[in-house]
């Protein structure tokens, strides 16, 4: 399993959640799975204090690495346990950051943050919308 660590008071309220700076409830995280489109395929989420836990469930490496994504960017969590296949690559945006100068420091040319917005859809509406402690998905080759 694999552990990656949150800004736990960065990221989305959940509507029905628990209260500001708490972690949100397991049925509040697999309603904004379902709200964003994500299908977690039988996956079991658990939470732990501010620590979600992702197993189970007939996921590829993509939807697993962009569930924990989902419910890591969520206010309230600290960190995400998850079984997975590969060791995904993960970039907390900082002030200032835009996809432009992510993919120019991670993927070598700017010219390609398209590639990392995609690998972040549908958690992503648009390009310009990334914020500071957001944890963006950075696509491998």
């Amino acid at each position: 399993m694999g552990l990656w660590n949150f800004i736990k008071s960065a990221g989305s309220s959940l509507v029905g959640g628990a209260e500001a700076g708490e972690a949100p409830t397991e049925a509040a995280l697999t309603q904004e799975l379902e709200n964003i489109g994500l299908d977690a395929k039988g996956a079991d989420i658990k939470v732990d204090g501010d620590k979600v836990t992702v197993s189970g469930g007939a996921l590829s490496v993509e939807e697993r690495e962009k569930i924990i994504l989902a419910v890591g960017n969520v206010e309230g969590v600290a960190a995400v346990e998850a079984d997975t296949e590969a060791d995904p690559v993960f970039h907390t945006v900082e002030k200032g950051d835009t996809l432009w100068a992510i993919s120019s420091k991670t993927l070598g040319d700017g010219n390609r943050y398209k590639e990392i917005f995609e690998a972040n859809t549908p958690m992503l509406s648009d390009p310009d919308k990334i914020y500071p402690g957001q944890v963006l998905r950075i696509p491998q080759a």
